[in-house]
């Protein structure tokens, strides 16, 4: 199979993305987030080809992409208030809704559950895709499983190539990090993976939320999950990730004893001064956490090579994005953190 690039531009991109789509084909999509490996989500057979072409545990959870809040009660039941509050105030965005799911969704989109993740993404042509096609998209993250998310098409083809029919080529993402994802079934919404919708900004919608703890740290490989990214290894690229926490200065005194021939430190644009000039890649900068997030997994995947061993990485604290960024950072670690200042 020659996978092929569909230009955002084009005439017709839309209509033969969705023609893909319906014909039971896999389409790397462009959302504000990342890229999605998009199929007909109410298509078993086209759901397994999403999870054979990542190489994706299939009781991990697929989203469901729609064009729309109108769409949602064709696919949810017992739709909650705080749903439609949530959708209105945040879609189209970065916000992914755990509901109970409709009989016509497969329980293979689901990974067996009897909830779905479902949002509407912020991209006028993959809205118009999923309306053209007249189904939803499922669409996880178009990269090899456990590997750093793509954020541009060309990621997406290093991984995909060969594997899925086209990629639409919407430029780099907005936002850099996967949706927001809130649990709404239970008594109390549940933060089950933080992103581009802040803890801050859903409290104050929803007033009270729990914070999952697949959030802050690792998830029994046996326990059943609601949504995607909450059990596996995810975003690792070769070496090791080893967060380093305290100042610049109390890190850097930390790493640099430590730093071989095979090591690369993952830093702020601030902090760039602090190492060697080979030695050190910015993924952005720490008093502008947005672009951080925009520039994460392009940096774990220009780090992402055998001849690296270690990666000594700064991860931002504090709320808002800076939250999601460190989830994902921490997640790509193992969770594996060293207080700089408590080492030096």
């Amino acid at each position: 199979m020659k996978t092929i690039l569909l230009p955002a531009s084009g005439a017709d991109t839309a209509r033969r993305a969705a023609e893909i789509i319906r014909q039971g084909g896999l389409l790397g999509i462009p959302t504000e987030t990342v890229y999605g490996l998009g199929a007909n989500g109410l298509d078993e057979n086209a759901v397994l080809n999403i999870f054979e072409a990542k190489g994706r545990p299939q009781d991990n959870p697929l989203i469901l992409h729609v064009s729309g809040p109108e769409q949602v009660e064709r696919f949810c039941h017992s739709i909650p208030p705080a749903a439609y509050e949530l959708m209105d105030r945040f879609w189209p965005g970065p916000l992914t809704l755990v509901l109970p799911a409709r009989d016509n969704v497969p329980r293979r989109t689901t990974a067996g559950l009897d909830t779905v993740a479902i949002r509407c993404p912020d991209n006028d042509l993959t809205r118009e895709i999923i309306r053209l096609a007249g189904v939803p998209i499922a669409a996880p993250s178009a990269n090899i499983s456990g590997k750093p998310s793509p954020t541009t098409a060309g990621h997406v083809l290093h991984d995909m190539d060969g594997k899925i029919e086209a990629i639409v080529d919407g430029g780099p993402c907005s936002v850099g990090v996967e949706s927001t994802i809130v649990d709404l079934t239970g008594e109390m919404p549940r933060l089950l993976r933080p992103g581009g919708i802040t803890p801050e900004q859903l409290r104050a919608v929803l007033g009270e939320l729990i914070v999952d703890k697949a959030v802050v740290g690792e998830v029994s490989p046996h326990e059943v999950v609601r949504a995607p990214g909450m059990k596996y290894t995810h975003y690792t690229p070769s070496g090791e990730v080893i967060i380093v926490t305290g100042t610049g200065i109390s890190a850097a005194r930390y790493i640099l004893p430590r730093l071989g021939d095979h090591d690369r430190v993952l830093c702020y644009e601030e902090e760039l001064g602090l190492y060697p000039p080979e030695k050190a890649l910015a993924y952005g900068r720490e008093q502008e956490p947005e672009t951080l997030a925009r520039g994460l997994f392009a940096a774990l995947r220009q780090l992402d090579s055998a001849e690296i061993q270690t990666i000594y990485a700064r991860c931002p604290s504090g709320g808002g994005t800076a939250y999601a960024v460190a989830n994902r950072l921490k997640k790509a670690a193992g969770f594996h953190i060293v207080n700089g200042e408590e080492e030096t």
